[in-house]
């Protein structure tokens, strides 16, 4: 059984389209990362999910039940992108006072503290967290009653290089465990080595989903490979789309993915002092698929 499914999905407020026939599955212990521009659906398709909306036409499954459902809601965590308490409560304090209303353990609420590296600020009123700490607290409520599903947006605000690395862990602990997630973000090279799949909504449609490996596939767009201690005239070739030089002694080299290992071969041959070889990234991916869409530009998104 598959944690979300919606099929041919139309979501319509007023006169305007949101989302437009959108099929998409998550499956259990799945990490999904759903990116598109401001206005592209991503908000909606949470609400969907959460049972806060309902679609125009199409299905939406959640959990195999349907959204909304109290029973269904129990098993679903969600963290806003903008998490905001009761600022006269304490850490510990907010965490109780969800766990009551989720039916959740209350011993979950320590554990939960020191998951998230809160432990010493748990007595201390939320109005003296900084932002980073507040979403800390957010990911501490949206863990209460062990959800089966979790719903992240921007769960990164706010939180330093090693917080952001410690959230990423928590979620691969949790999807081990089996929990399926779906991770909203803007931060793609931060989000990019934990997703196993990615979702593309654009302009209201999926564009692309898929993992990156088969999105670089249905892509093609050219591979990044960087020698050092070569000259340009040595690293010139036919199957090189563009070359240029970068700092030091190293040049960047594009060229098709059919042409990578030759290319590389090559290249090894000539004896550099170094090489590295880059394939399209995930932010690569995405503004090639809003650029297909038609979508550079708007909403605030840009090559």
């Amino acid at each position: 059984m598959n944690a979300v499914e919606l099929h041919n999905v139309y979501q319509q407020y007023g006169t305007m389209a949101v989302l437009d026939n959108i099929s998409l599955s998550l499956a259990e212990g799945e990490v999904l990362g759903l990116f598109g521009h401001n206005g592209a659906g991503k908000t909606t398709t949470v609400r969907l999910i959460l049972g806060l909306l309902q679609a125009t036409t199409g299905t939406v499954r959640v959990l195999g039940g349907t959204p909304g459902d109290s029973d269904i809601r129990r098993k679903i965590g969600f963290l806003p992108e903008n998490v905001t308490f009761y600022p006269q409560l304490s850490g510990r304090e907010t965490l109780l006072h969800f766990a009551r209303l989720k039916s959740a353990e209350v011993r979950q609420v320590d554990e939960l503290l020191e998951q998230v590296g809160l432990t010493a600020a748990g007595s201390k009123r939320v109005k003296t967290y900084s932002k980073g700490m507040r979403q800390r607290l957010g990911l501490a409520q949206a863990l209460l009653g062990r959800p089966r599903l979790l719903l992240l947006d921007e769960p990164t605000v706010g939180l330093d290089p090693i917080a952001t690395q410690e959230l990423y862990q928590v979620i691969g602990r949790l999807r081990d465990e089996g929990t399926s997630i779906v991770i909203c973000s803007h931060v793609l090279p931060g989000v990019e080595p934990y997703i196993d799949r990615a979702a593309v909504l654009a302009l209201g449609r999926l564009e692309a989903v898929g993992t990156l490996h088969e999105l670089r596939a249905q892509a093609q767009l050219p591979v990044r490979i960087r020698a050092a201690g070569l000259s340009e005239e040595q690293l010139t070739a036919p199957d090189v789309q563009s070359i240029r030089p970068l700092h030091g002694a190293w040049h960047e080299l594009q060229v098709a993915p059919s042409n990578k290992l030759a290319t590389v071969q090559r290249i090894l041959q000539l004896q550099p002092q170094d090489i590295e070889v880059q394939p399209p990234s995930l932010e690569d991916l995405y503004c090639y698929y809003m650029d297909k869409a038609g979508a550079l530009g708007v909403a605030g998104v840009q090559q």
